[in-house]
């Protein structure tokens, strides 16, 4: 309620007390979409704060404020040297003013997401400048215009039929949900009418309330249970919403932001840590694919006519197995890429115990950061802290809007372009030369990325896995069988006037793959 008339009209008049006689020596902003003016008489000085960041709007009215050193800016340099003689409210209206001993006439418009403090010079009808210019119809707004009547008698609300909104629009939420909460909407036009009465009896002698309502501080001018604060004074208790709402609130706004990444992070590193430390024991207590290769090369003549699947004796195990080839695949090929896993596997291994190692130290330093985020109270700490540990900057990345998907397959992340355009921003500012580079062979379709972190070699699987989402994000996403090209990223360079997307390769190999989609390899979708 504290854009609402029926504050505002005990707010002036206290305004009025405060700031009369002081004369503005001061007005700017910081940023945007907040005005600050400074004002002094013989006595003290005040200062008059509107915050307009949609949809915080909210006033405060200071003893003290210390400007910015850089980024300020004055504004609104008519006003200077001029004293408050006045503070008025309009008619239940959203507004009010100031008026000056120049007879200029500084208005704040408190509509919401609209609000505006727009300055008039002595009996103008429109404004001579605005606060917020984007605000096109504030332009030829006549504040005088503003001020309403309502006609608040038995007649009236009886020929509405006791529609509250109709009646008094300027009520707000608060007092609405009051009236809800008795059955006003079901009581017959009498018990309205006196449940009405009793609503505006209590707006007239109210206490300044301040109420938690859906996890934010609101200002209520009605009896309050349980109430944060309550005050007398108007201007204390729009001060102290001012500190909760923004202060505080932004406070731990930005601080439930880091600790919900840090144990998002948290959680996910843990998770990893299980999984690979489970896939490295299958690995190791498994038998290495070589076997399975040794006995295809000794039962070749099993595969003759064409055959695709085939139960043999495995000789190491004693058990039968079924072998299946891929359309078109020869036993002979399908053998070499079991030898190639084989020997790649203790590469894998190697991989994966850095790889946990690193995780372990990972979660270990999160774990550190959520507990000292923990016992942060204050913003200033919290400043402080978010300066030591880089988190404005990493905050301000994870903010931006990436122009690829991101992807981790045995701790190596895979980047998967989201668009032609993508391609190219992915290419240009986010690739390194050792990277391998892939792409569907002979069809359009995203760029994918193995951020390799300078390793000379990377897994088979890991390639196999950026080979399917590459043949998956591109026009041969049906095919049972898909070519795709790789190399490492220092051989592919966007060519001059080229269409978006497009680009030149050299030294590319080429990898059949199913193609297969996030859900499938890692169980979840895009």
């Amino acid at each position: 309620m504290h854009l609402n008339y029926h504050f505002l009209q005990y707010l002036c008049p206290e305004l009025e007390k405060a700031f009369l006689g002081k004369k503005i020596i001061a007005c700017f902003s910081q940023n945007k979409d907040e005005l600050i003016l400074e004002t002094e008489d013989a006595e003290e000085s005040r200062f008059i704060r509107a915050h307009f960041l949609p949809p915080q709007i909210y006033l405060s009215f200071p003893d003290n404020f210390s400007r910015a050193k850089r980024n300020s800016i004055d504004l609104f340099k008519e006003l200077i040297g001029y004293e408050i003689v006045g503070c008025t409210v309009l008619s239940f209206e959203r507004a009010f003013y100031f008026s000056l001993s120049s007879g200029k006439t500084l208005l704040f418009k408190l509509h919401a997401n609209r609000s505006n403090v727009l300055l008039y010079e002595k009996n103008t009808a429109t404004p001579v400048k605005l606060f917020r210019n984007g605000i096109v119809e504030d332009r030829d707004l006549d504040w005088n215009s503003l001020n309403k009547k309502y006609d608040l008698s038995w007649d009236s609300f009886e020929k509405l039929e006791g529609n509250a909104s109709q009646f008094l629009p300027t009520l707000g939420a608060i007092p609405r949900n009051w009236l809800k909460g008795r059955g006003y909407p079901d009581e017959n036009i009498s018990a309205k009418w006196e449940l009405m009465q009793e609503l505006l009896e209590m707006l007239e002698t109210p206490l300044f309330s301040i109420v938690e309502k859906n996890g934010e501080p609101h200002l209520s001018l009605l009896p309050e249970e349980n109430p944060i604060k309550s005050f007398s004074n108007p201007i204390q208790a729009v001060n102290e919403l001012f500190y909760l709402a923004l202060v505080r609130g932004n406070f731990e706004k930005d601080k439930n932001t880091m600790l919900k990444k840090y144990q998002e992070q948290l959680k996910r590193t843990k998770s990893y840590i299980e999984k690979s430390t489970q896939k490295l024991e299958e690995l190791r207590n498994s038998p290495p694919p070589s076997q399975l290769a040794d006995v295809i090369m000794a039962n070749l003549h099993e595969f003759q006519g064409g055959k695709l699947e085939v139960e043999l004796m495995d000789f190491y195990s004693g058990e039968t197995v079924l072998v299946k080839l891929k359309p078109n695949q020869k036993p002979q090929d399908h053998a070499a890429s079991l030898y190639r896993k084989s020997k790649n596997r203790k590469l894998e291994w190697g991989q994966l115990d850095k790889t946990i190692a690193s995780k372990i130290n990972q979660a270990a330093i999160l774990e550190s950061q959520i507990e000292e985020l923990n016992e942060i109270d204050d913003f200033r700490a919290l400043k402080g802290y978010k300066k030591s540990h880089g988190e404005d900057k990493v905050l301000q990345k994870d903010a931006v809007i990436l122009p690829f998907k991101t992807f981790e397959f045995e701790g190596f992340p895979i980047w998967v372009g989201k668009s032609a355009q993508a391609n190219d921003d992915m290419l240009r500012g986010y690739t390194k030369k050792d990277d391998i580079w892939l792409h569907a062979r002979m069809v359009p379709g995203s760029h994918v990325l193995i951020k390799t972190s300078g390793l000379k070699s990377i897994p088979a699987s890991v390639l196999e896995t950026a080979a399917s989402l590459a043949a998956f994000y591109s026009k041969n996403k049906n095919e049972s069988l898909a070519p795709v090209i790789h190399t490492e990223a220092k051989y592919v360079r966007k060519v001059k006037g080229s269409p978006a997307g497009s680009v030149m390769v050299e030294k590319e190999k080429v990898l059949m793959v199913t193609p297969k989609g996030p859900e499938e390899i890692f169980g979840k979708g895009d």
